[in-house]
C-alpha cells in the first residue's frame, strides 16, 4: 500500500517547477529518498515531523535545509540556478557611506565598478573573488516567497570580516554599474545610485528605483506577476496558468490586499550589455523604461554640459533629498509608483515654494505606495484596471490608483495616464508653436517632430509605449503645447503651467521621449530649453 503523501514543491529563482530534482530527507531514524515530477510536485513516505533535507540538480546549487514537514502545508522548496547574478545593497547611496555587493557565481569572478554618463567609464577594479571551498562563491536563497522579505545573499558563510564584501561610494554623483566577469567568460552587469552628500547643482534627477522594483520579477513575484499573493504551486507554462493569459476578463489589479515587494533581490531587467553603448537602440521589454532608459537622458545631460545631481527615489522617501536646494527636478522615463509622502513634499515645494518640475516620462506618480520598512514596499493597486472605468465609494470616476487613494497625479503633473495609446508610437504635432519650449527648432502648428527614436519594442515616435493626457484635474491655466499622432486620440499631451508661487510644471506624457533624446534633433531642442529656462 503506497502511504506517500504530497511534501511540497521545488521551484526556481522564477517560480518554475522544477522536475527530476533528488531529495534526501534525513532523520533520527530513516533517511528517505524522493524526487519532483514535472510540475516540481514531491511525494515520499514520510511521517509529519522535523527533517534535514538535501537537494540537488543539475544546473542548480545543491543545498541543505531543515524542514518541519506537515501533510496539510505544502512545503516550497527553492533552488537557484547556476548563473552570473548581482545587485547592491542598499541600491542608493550618498557619497561616503558604504554598500555591500551580492554576487551569486559559480565560478571564480572579477569585480569592477563603471560610472554610466555620457560614456561609461571607468572607476577601477574591485578584486577578483573565489575562495578555497568549491563553488564557494555561489549563494543560496530561502525557501518559499522571498519575494517578501528579500534573498538574504552574503549571509551563510560570510560572518568573518575578512570575507567583507562592502564598497565605499564615490563622491562623484551619479549613476553606477559594477561590472561582473566570471573566468568563463559570463557577464553581468547591475546599478548603484551614488547621490551627492551635499547638493552640487541646481538640477536634480531622480532614478524610478521604485518602478524598478515593481517589475522585478526574480523570486516568482511582481506587481504584474502574482502580485496579490504568492501562488500555492509553481508555473509550468505560464500561457496556460497566469490569468492574465487565461482570462480575458481578467483585471489587472483584481483585489485590495497585496504582498510586499522586497527591494533586497537582484534585478535582472537592469542588466546592461558590455558592448551597449548610449545610442544603441534600446531592446526588451523592460530596458526601455528602465535603467537602460534613464541611462540615455543622464548621458544627454551630459553631452549638453548640462550639470546634475542624481538621488533615488526611495532615498527622497527616506527624507534624503533637499529638495530645497534644487530650482529643477526632473522625473525621467517611467516614475509610476510614488509613496503619498513623496507626492505632498513634491507638490509643495511646486506650489508653494517655486520650484521647477520637467517629467520627461509617462505613467508617472500613477498608484501609491507604503514602505513597511526600508527595503519592503506595498503597491496599492487597489481593484483596478486601466483598460475599464473604475469608480470610487461616491460613484465618481477615478483617474488613476494614485485618484483613488490620494488624489488624481493631473493635479500636479498636468497630465494622468490613459489606456488609449497603449503599446503604439508616433511623432509629436505642435499645437502651440509661440510656447518659448519650441525656441530653436523652426517648428510651427501642425509640424511633427519626435519621429527618430531607439525604442525598439514600440517603435514609431516619441510619444508612446504609455501615454498621458490632460484632465479635468489639470490646474487652472494648463497649456497644450502638443499632441501625439497616435491613432484613436491615444498621443500624449506636451503641457506646461505656472503657480503663483513662481513654480512650474512640464510634462511630455510619454515614455518613449527619452529613447528620442539623442537621436531627434527637435526633442533635444526642447528639452534643453525646457531645463534651461529661467
Amino acid at each position: 500500500m503506497d502511504t506517500s503523501i504530497l511534501v511540497g514543491y521545488v521551484s526556481d529563482e522564477r517560480y518554475v517547477a522544477l522536475a527530476d530534482v533528488l531529495l534526501e530527507f534525513r532523520s533520527d531514524d530513516q533517511v528517505v529518498l524522493a524526487h519532483s515530477t514535472i510540475s516540481g510536485a514531491i511525494y515520499a513516505d514520510l511521517k509529519p515531523g522535523t527533517y534535514e533535507v538535501v537537494l540537488g540538480k543539475d544546473g542548480y546549487g545543491s543545498k541543505i535545509v531543515t524542514v518541519n514537514i506537515s501533510q496539510n502545508e505544502p512545503y516550497q522548496f527553492r533552488l537557484l540556478s547556476d548563473c552570473l547574478l548581482g545587485y547592491m545593497f542598499p541600491r542608493a547611496v550618498v557619497a561616503g557611506e558604504c554598500a555591500e555587493f551580492r554576487v551569486h557565481a559559480v565560478e571564480e569572478y572579477s569585480l569592477e565598478l563603471w560610472r554610466y554618463g555620457a560614456t561609461k567609464e571607468f572607476i577601477r577594479r574591485i578584486g577578483t573573488f573565489d575562495e578555497h571551498g568549491p563553488r564557494a562563491t555561489m549563494q543560496i536563497t530561502p525557501d518559499g516567497d522571498y519575494t517578501q522579505n528579500g534573498v538574504e545573499w552574503n549571509k551563510h558563510g560570510y560572518a568573518s570580516k575578512i570575507l567583507s564584501q562592502t564598497i565605499v561610494a564615490p563622491e562623484r554623483s551619479g549613476l553606477y554599474y559594477l561590472h561582473a566577469k566570471t573566468k568563463s567568460g559570463k557577464f553581468f552587469s547591475f546599478p548603484w545610485i551614488v547621490a551627492p552628500k551635499i547638493s552640487q547643482n541646481d538640477v536634480a534627477i531622480f532614478a524610478s528605483d521604485i518602478n524598478w522594483n515593481a517589475y522585478n520579477s526574480f523570486g516568482g513575484r511582481s506587481n504584474y506577476i502574482h502580485a496579490d499573493k504568492f501562488p500555492p504551486t509553481p508555473t509550468i507554462n505560464s500561457r496556460l496558468e497566469l490569468k492574465r493569459y487565461t482570462d480575458a476578463r481578467h483585471r489587472t489589479y483584481d483585489t485590495e490586499s497585496y504582498a510586499p515587494l522586497s527591494l533586497d533581490r537582484p534585478d535582472p531587467f537592469n542588466h546592461i550589455d558590455l558592448d551597449e553603448g548610449l545610442a544603441d537602440p534600446i531592446a526588451g521589454r523592460q530596458g526601455c523604461h528602465m535603467a537602460s532608459a534613464e541611462w540615455r537622458l543622464l548621458g544627454w545631460m551630459e553631452q549638453q554640459r548640462l550639470k546634475y545631481d542624481y538621488y533615488s527615489e526611495t532615498l527622497f522617501h527616506f527624507d534624503r533629498v533637499p529638495l530645497e536646494d534644487y530650482k529643477t527636478l526632473i522625473l525621467s522615463v517611467h516614475p509610476e509608483y510614488w509613496s503619498s509622502k513623496m507626492y505632498w513634499r513634491l507638490k509643495k515645494w511646486v506650489f508653494e515654494e517655486g520650484g521647477k518640475l520637467i517629467y520627461l516620462g509617462g505613467n508617472g506618480v500613477n498608484c501609491e505606495v507604503d514602505f513597511l520598512d526600508d527595503q519592503r514596499i506595498v503597491y496599492q493597486n487597489t481593484e483596478w484596471c486601466h483598460s475599464e472605468d473604475n469608480f470610487g465609494e461616491d460613484d465618481e470616476l477615478q483617474e488613476s490608483r494614485m485618484d483613488r487613494r490620494v488624489e488624481s497625479e493631473a493635479n500636479l503633473l498636468g497630465v494622468v495616464f490613459t489606456f488609449p495609446g497603449i503599446m503604439t508610437a508616433a511623432p509629436y504635432e505642435v499645437v502651440d508653436a509661440s510656447h518659448w519650449c519650441f525656441e530653436g527648432t523652426g517648428l510651427q502648428n501642425g509640424d511633427l517632430f519626435g519621429e527618430k527614436s531607439l525604442h525598439q519594442r514600440v517603435p514609431g515616435g516619441a510619444s508612446g509605449h504609455e501615454t498621458d493626457k490632460m484632465s479635468p484635474q489639470s490646474p487652472d491655466g494648463t497649456k497644450l503645447l502638443a499632441r501625439g499622432i497616435n491613432a484613436d486620440g491615444g498621443g500624449a499631451e506636451i503641457v506646461h503651467f505656472t503657480t503663483a508661487s513662481g513654480g512650474e510644471v512640464f510634462s511630455v506624457g510619454s515614455i518613449c521621449w527619452n529613447a528620442s533624446i539623442l537621436v531627434d534633433d527637435a526633442v533635444s531642442q526642447i528639452t534643453k530649453n525646457v531645463i534651461c529656462s529661467g
